[in-house]
């Protein structure tokens, strides 16, 4: 069996050069995105002390719109990294389309993460690993709830502990700009997200190489 790899330190390269390169857009993007998110969540938390139902109705949109955010990062990171150009209204034109799919896709992924902490912990850090681009699947590829997953699963298998010290990495750089008055998360989001689109397209590219249409996912 062939063995998947990839470099972190190319992950990283590109994310920097790409962010370096579009600061531009993706201060533009960033911080409309935490207007975007952030608006309605403070509206239903200052009004869930006076009304509970208008509270719950902005706990929604802002639920609805962090999860179109997902999306259009997602997609705007897998552009940069395919040497494609986007735009602003990337951000937002996959949502009607991915919208259901997604959603359906993330509550099936944080049960199975539950569970999995549920059995001593240990399962869930790995299926949270193995299962962690569901998401990616269903922006680029248009796949269906368990399609993703099982597609995570073959582009994740034999890479696992590389994967959860890149992930681990990732919180570490974003951690390291949320504790700069939150100022430096505008430069290491996007370096991070572009990370870790690199590193999927490299894992997809050579699981599609590598297995036939029929092959068997591992589990």
């Amino acid at each position: 069996m062939t063995t998947k790899n990839f470099s972190i330190n190319d992950a990283l390269e590109m994310g920097w050069n790409i962010m370096k390169n579009n600061f531009g857009f993706f201060l533009g993007i960033v911080i409309l995105s935490w207007l975007i998110v952030g608006i309605p969540y403070i509206i239903a938390t200052l009004l869930v002390n006076y009304t509970w139902g208008l509270s719950l109705f902005f706990h929604i949109i802002s639920m609805i719109a962090s999860m179109t955010i997902q999306i259009g990062m997602i997609k705007i990171a897998l552009m940069f990294v395919d040497n494609k150009k986007p735009e602003l209204n990337d951000l937002f034109n996959s949502f009607p389309h991915f919208f259901w799919k997604y959603l359906g896709a993330s509550i099936l992924y944080g049960l199975i993460i539950v569970g999995g902490i549920l059995l001593l912990v240990i399962p869930g850090i790995v299926w949270a690993i193995k299962f962690q681009y569901f998401n990616y699947l269903i922006v680029d590829k248009n796949l269906g709830v368990t399609d993703a997953l099982k597609k995570s699963s073959q582009i994740t298998n034999g890479v696992k502990w590389p994967l959860f010290g890149f992930g681990f990495l990732l919180v570490l750089i974003n951690y390291g700009g949320a504790i700069l008055l939150f100022i430096g998360l505008l430069v290491t989001i996007p370096i991070t997200m572009i990370a870790n689109a690199y590193v999927y397209r490299t894992l997809q590219k050579q699981i599609d190489t590598i297995q036939t249409p029929d092959a068997a996912v591992t589990t």
